[in-house]
C-alpha cells in the first residue's frame, strides 16, 4: 500500500520549500518508431523505455550538480485510468495513482531500463491504483485539515509526477493549419515540485518538464539529456547480437567502446 512506503530520499528535486514560480522546458520531438524498435528488441514497453530515459536524464543533471546519487531510487506518481473503455467518452476523471520507482542511482542504462520495466510490471499486477482511488475519494469527503495532512503524506512518497499520453498518430489541423507539435504540463500537488510530461503525436515523441523554480532554476539541461539517453539504448540495440539476450554487462561494454 502506498502509505506504507518510505518517504522519498532528499535530492535537489525535493529539497527545501517550494517557491512561487514554475520553469518549463521541452525537447525537440523524437521518432516514435525508434522508441518502439528499442522496446521490441529489449522486450519492454514504449512507456518503459521513455521513463527509463527520463530517469537517466534526472541522474545526469544531479551528477553535474555534484550530488551523490549512486544507489538512490526516487518515485514518480503515475496516474492510471480506471474507467472502462466503453465509458471512455464520459466526462470527469476516474483514475488512481501508482508509485513507480525511478532508479536514478543506476549508472547502467540497460539495467536502469530493466528495473523500470520490472517496477511497472509489478504495479500492473498490484491493486495499488484502485486502492489509491478509493483512498483519495474518501479523503475528498473528509474535513479540510485532514485533506491537507493526507495530501502531504502522499507527496512525501514521491519526487515527481509522470504521465505518458498517447496522442493522435495523424496530423491535426486548426483553422486549416497543421498542428506541428503538442505539449502539456502535468500538475503537481502537495510538496511535489516537478512533473514529467511525455506525449506521442503524429509518429513523434514529445518530452517536457515543469519544475518549481526554486528547486530547479533551469530545467533545460534535464530535457536535453533525454535524447542522449534514448541514443544510448538505441546504440545498445544496434551493436549487440539480437539473437541472444542482451545483458547489462554487455551494454556497458558497448557504450564504453563506442561512446568513449
Amino acid at each position: 500500500m502506498a502509505l506504507a512506503l518510505a518517504d522519498d530520499p532528499p535530492t535537489a528535486f525535493k529539497d527545501g520549500p517550494l517557491g512561487f514560480t514554475k520553469r518549463v522546458a521541452w525537447t525537440d520531438p523524437l521518432p516514435l518508431d525508434d522508441v518502439k524498435a528499442v522496446g521490441k528488441i529489449l522486450r519492454c514497453t514504449v512507456n518503459d523505455v521513455l521513463l527509463a530515459c527520463a530517469a537517466g536524464a534526472l541522474r545526469g543533471y544531479l551528477l553535474d550538480r555534484g550530488e551523490k546519487v549512486d544507489g538512490v531510487t526516487i518515485r514518480a506518481t503515475v496516474p492510471v485510468n480506471l474507467r472502462p473503455l466503453e465509458h471512455a467518452k464520459k466526462l470527469g476523471n476516474h483514475f488512481g495513482l501508482v508509485f513507480l520507482e525511478l532508479p536514478i542511482g543506476e549508472g547502467n542504462p540497460l539495467r536502469r531500463l530493466e528495473r523500470v520495466a520490472a517496477s511497472m510490471r509489478e504495479l500492473k499486477r498490484s491493486k495499488q491504483a484502485a486502492l489509491t482511488f478509493g483512498l483519495l475519494a474518501a479523503v475528498g469527503m473528509a474535513p479540510q485539515a485532514l485533506q491537507r495532512m493526507a495530501l502531504e503524506m502522499f507527496s512525501r512518497k514521491a519526487t515527481t509526477v509522470a504521465t505518458n499520453v498517447p496522442g493522435p498518430q495523424m496530423p491535426l489541423y486548426l483553422t486549416g493549419r497543421k498542428v506541428e507539435e503538442l505539449m502539456f504540463w502535468v500538475p503537481q500537488n502537495g510538496s511535489i515540485g516537478m512533473g514529467l510530461s511525455i506525449l506521442s503525436y503524429n509518429g513523434r515523441v514529445h518530452f517536457g518538464l515543469i519544475a518549481d523554480g526554486r528547486r530547479v532554476p533551469d530545467p533545460e539541461p534535464i530535457v536535453q539529456r533525454f535524447a542522449a539517453e534514448l541514443e544510448k539504448l538505441t546504440l545498445i540495440t544496434l551493436m549487440e547480437d539480437w539473437e541472444q539476450d542482451i545483458l547489462a554487462g554487455d551494454a556497458q561494454a558497448t557504450l564504453a567502446h563506442y561512446m568513449a
